[in-house]
């Protein structure tokens, strides 16, 4: 029996989509933790020598907990973002794939940026890898917005449109961050704690 193919204007709700969505943006997280436990502390015969050992784990620590706590936030923008899409297309479903292209990459370009942070492309690596998740999201939530009708039934055209402001403001930040980190590293990072004043100077402009 030939199986019948979808119509390419079809939709499906998002229940699985936001299941595998989960599961990468779970393992993505979890996968960070490598760089530690693969981490050799060396030879260690006392206390002193232990702390030191892990003192020096420092550059590690924190491109750990800041790709954690950037990848978080990736998650709840797409936990935000689904509570409002209530059918996906196929395209809607690519850009998600998309997205999720460069968070399975994170826990690499983490690694790569702690070992070759004295190179160019040791400190672009990670900034350019979010960058692009947050591109992809933004581009996603267009999509949704721009078949609001069957995909964001509940928004009006007012609050869709906000939404994919506060979508831009991380845009905006993630681009900032791949200038500055050629010059500062990872603490280019720090840019985001402007995200939510960048926002809400946009809702403001939209309104």
């Amino acid at each position: 029996m030939i199986r019948q193919r979808r119509h390419p204007a079809a939709t499906q709700r998002t229940v699985r989509l936001e299941a595998f969505t989960d599961g990468v943006f779970a393992i993505a997280a979890t996968l960070l933790v490598l760089d530690l436990t693969e981490h050799s502390l060396g030879e260690v015969s006392s206390d002193a020598e232990l702390w030191a050992a892990l003192g020096g784990m420092g550059q590690l620590f924190i491109n750990f907990a800041l790709s954690f706590v950037l990848l978080c936030l990736l998650w709840m923008v797409h936990v935000q973002q689904f509570e409002h899409v209530a059918r996906v297309d196929s395209a809607l479903t690519w850009l998600n794939n998309a997205r999720l292209l460069f968070v399975v990459l994170v826990p690499f370009a983490t690694g790569l940026t702690t070992e070759y942070s004295e190179f160019l492309a040791g400190r672009l690596v990670m900034p350019v890898t979010f960058f692009l998740a947050i591109l992809f999201s933004w581009v996603q939530w267009q999509w949704a917005a721009r078949n609001r009708e069957v995909m964001l039934p509940e928004l009006s055209a007012a609050d869709t449109a906000a939404y994919g402001r506060a979508s831009l403001s991380a845009m905006i930040i993630a681009g900032l961050v791949v200038i500055l980190a050629p010059f500062v590293g990872s603490i280019a990072f720090v840019l985001f704690l402007l995200d939510g004043v960048l926002t809400r100077v946009l809702r403001g402009k939209g309104d």
